[in-house]
């Protein structure tokens, strides 16, 4: 892809910290157009996420981008918000009221309208649980053959996990919808753990953060990171913390910037202590099932190239 070309990117997002972070990030790409959001459980509820989105969209100049509240639970799991990480409201405490409300369709029906209004023109980020694109799929058995591609924040192959040894969150929060997405979807990329834990702001970065320009979204980006940090803190006594939906963000716009494993993936849905877990099939010389598509799995990137592409792109001069 050149950087040229216009990406038309529908976002399905849990709007939490690291989801508005990503969002900075896209609104600030000269070559991306956010078409619309979807919001789901997971960092917060998926109406709070709502809000939260409208709100950031306000923020960054796009207060027309439409948002439809998405599924407020997984297919086959009770609901887990994430609040001891992102807040009671997703963003760290920092959520504000909004002077217009969410669309009257759910992601998913926005999802299939648009994918069925223009076939191969748009693009998913997922940043949170896949619940949203699973049902975009029931609905809409073409979909796949409808977006041009999908990346997806979660997932762990190699990495240990952040909600169990062996699972990643957004995966864990609905495995049913993420096994039913890596089983039908083409033209997916997945950005996993291995990468977006080794993508750590630190100490230099928190600098950059804290004396850049005030305005409203680097103050916004201020005041979220104190909750965000203060968590991680706690969690690895490490200062920082791990880029993981800005990260998916930058391989939407740069993917040339990882190298990829590209196999078939699977998730564990009955395991005692593995239910959520992605299983990549790494044999040598095995076929894909008919009707599988192989995954792109981002495996490694350059920790320096990524942080930098993220600040150059979130924090906005004056």
């Amino acid at each position: 892809m050149t950087s040229s070309a216009k990406i038309r990117v529908i976002l399905d997002a849990d709007h939490g910290i690291d989801d508005t972070m990503a969002t900075l990030y896209l609104a600030s790409q000269s070559n991306v157009e956010i078409v619309a959001v979807g919001t789901v459980h997971g960092n917060a509820h998926a109406d709070q996420a709502a809000r939260n989105a409208l709100q950031v969209l306000q923020l960054v100049g796009l207060p027309d981008v439409p948002v439809a509240v998405g599924a407020a639970a997984p297919l086959a799991q009770i609901v887990d918000i994430a609040a001891m990480v992102h807040g009671d409201d997703g963003l760290g405490g920092e959520a504000r009221a909004v002077d217009r409300e969410p669309s009257a369709e759910s992601a998913a029906e926005q999802l299939v309208r648009l994918a069925r209004s223009a076939p191969g023109e748009f693009e998913v980020l997922a940043t949170g649980p896949l619940t949203n694109l699973a049902l975009a799929l029931l609905v809409e058995p073409r979909l796949p053959e409808l977006i041009k591609r999908v990346v997806i924040m979660g997932g762990t192959i190699s990495a240990p996990g952040n909600t169990s040894p062996n699972t990643e969150a957004n995966i864990w929060h609905d495995p049913e919808a993420a096994a039913l997405v890596f089983a039908r979807m083409a033209n997916v990329v997945l950005v996993p753990l291995d990468v977006t834990q080794s993508n750590w702001m630190g100490e230099n970065e928190l600098t950059a953060i804290a004396v850049a320009p005030a305005n409203a979204s680097n103050d916004l980006l201020r005041r979220m990171l104190v909750q965000y940090e203060a968590f991680h803190l706690a969690g690895s006594g490490r200062v920082g913390f791990p880029l993981h939906d800005p990260t998916a963000a930058i391989l939407m716009v740069k993917p040339q910037l990882a190298h990829y494993l590209h196999t078939t993936l699977d998730v564990e849905l009955r395991g005692e202590y593995t239910r959520g877990m992605v299983i990549a099939d790494r044999r040598a010389g095995v076929r894909p099932a008919i009707g599988r598509h192989p995954v792109a799995v981002a495996m490694s990137m350059d920790r320096d190239v990524t942080v930098k592409e993220f600040l150059r792109g979130a924090l906005r001069p004056l």
